[in-house]
């Protein structure tokens, strides 16, 4: 017996739902309560196992433009898929140049003055080559810590219209066997050791340590997983095939053992793992490589959401305020990586020495921000939609008029 269609029925995926918009802020909080440097770091991180919320927010970034670009390309033709792909990549470009100025000159300031090294370690490279490092951050070489996430964001949504095509004219068994292929090569750390060669030959001065900790080839597999479920989406869908009910019992045994592993060990699944089987595990749960047993794990979890999801959303109370978060993402997820830079440069990293009292008021600090900067976000957007509105009226009152001059 199969799986019923609560795997995102189309008529529940077509238009904008709340609960992927509540899910994209609850990772934003994850985020801001994992990178925030207090106390409550490491315990609030990787909450439901050996996953974070990088995984989760690329994943349904992934979905949600393949749904709503597909959308736009049945309604307009592939130049519409393709144009708003690379307008958003311009865009994401345009915000991580703002982010870098920020860092190489208020943060950098900052860190230098208070003789920070949280800040000071995080831009060793810039401080050393400051022209080599800003030029290289603008062409996505050079990416310090906490700011390599959009780079990878960037290729990804360039590279999103070819894979779409692809997978729509030719079928997605090609484009995912190659995806995985690529995901199987970044565990060997292949995508490191092609960089290495493509910067001796070019004499790209920036080292393999510094174009970020995101093994892209391996990532890139969890952002086309996303793509080919928003498309099948978009084409009305379930955003997975039926699959047999023992498959989903498989997946919560595996989420179950995963939970309460990360909650007994730590982030870490083996503690001061040297070498021999317990160094294989750790590097199976390996995060920036995106390991194996990491992404069973998120797989796992997606299957869980996609299975009882639904039944849940229908009997919980909305969530108002992940949901507005999640709308402005881009804005908030700005502001988050803001706050952070200045909270590493005014306090430093987390130690047990800070009061709680500080800590915590480091926490309220943020979110009330980070809740303004998503009211301030969905206010423009609404004026936004009221002069597009009104454009569209008297553009309609001025074509009625011509009409009867015409006549």
């Amino acid at each position: 017996m199969n799986a019923p269609s609560v795997l995102a029925p189309p008529a529940t995926i077509s238009g904008r739902q709340w609960e992927i918009d509540a899910l994209r802020g609850l990772m934003l909080v994850l985020m801001t309560l994992t990178h925030l440097p207090t106390r409550y770091a490491t315990p609030m991180s990787q909450p439901f196992g050996f996953v974070s919320a990088a995984e989760g927010f690329v994943f349904l970034s992934a979905l949600v433009a393949a749904k709503v670009y597909t959308a736009r390309q049945r309604r307009e033709g592939d130049e519409a898929l393709t144009r708003g792909f690379h307008g958003r990549a311009l865009k994401l470009w345009a915000v991580q140049g703002a982010l870098l100025v920020a860092l190489f000159t208020l943060i950098a300031l900052l860190g230098l003055l208070m003789d920070q090294p949280a800040v000071t370690d995080l831009l060793s490279f810039y401080l050393e080559r400051p022209l080599v490092a800003f030029v290289a951050g603008l062409m996505l070489i050079y990416n310090p810590p906490l700011l390599d996430i959009l780079p990878l964001y960037i290729l990804f949504m360039l590279a999103s219209p070819l894979l779409l095509l692809s997978g729509g004219r030719r079928g997605w068994v090609l484009v995912l066997g190659a995806s995985a292929a690529l995901w199987a090569a970044a565990q060997a750390d292949v995508g490191t050791h092609l960089y290495e060669a493509a910067a001796h030959w070019a004499r790209i001065p920036v080292p393999a340590r510094e174009t970020g900790a995101f093994e892209l080839l391996g990532w890139q597999f969890l952002w086309v997983l996303g793509l080919w479920m928003g498309a099948r989406a978009a084409h009305g869908q379930p955003v997975l095939p039926a699959l047999p009910p023992w498959v989903f019992r498989a997946a919560a045994g595996f989420a179950l053992v995963a939970l309460l592993w990360r909650h007994a060990a730590g982030q870490v699944p083996w503690p001061g793992a040297q070498g021999g089987f317990p160094a294989l595990v750790n590097a199976a749960f390996d995060k920036w490589h995106l390991g194996p047993l990491r992404l069973l794990n998120l797989v796992a979890l997606v299957l869980l959401l996609l299975r009882y999801g639904p039944a849940l959303a229908a009997r919980m109370p909305r969530p108002h305020v992940l949901e507005l978060l999640g709308r402005a993402s881009l804005p908030v997820f700005v502001a988050h990586l803001l706050l952070v830079l200045l909270a590493l440069a005014f306090f430093g990293t987390a130690h047990d020495g800070r009061s709680w009292w500080v800590d915590s008021g480091l926490l309220a600090g943020a979110f009330a921000v980070l809740y303004a900067v998503a009211q301030a976000s969905a206010a423009i957007d609404r004026h936004g939609a009221e002069v597009k509105a009104r454009l569209k009226v008297r553009r309609e009152r001025r074509r009625q008029a011509r009409a009867e001059v015409q006549r």
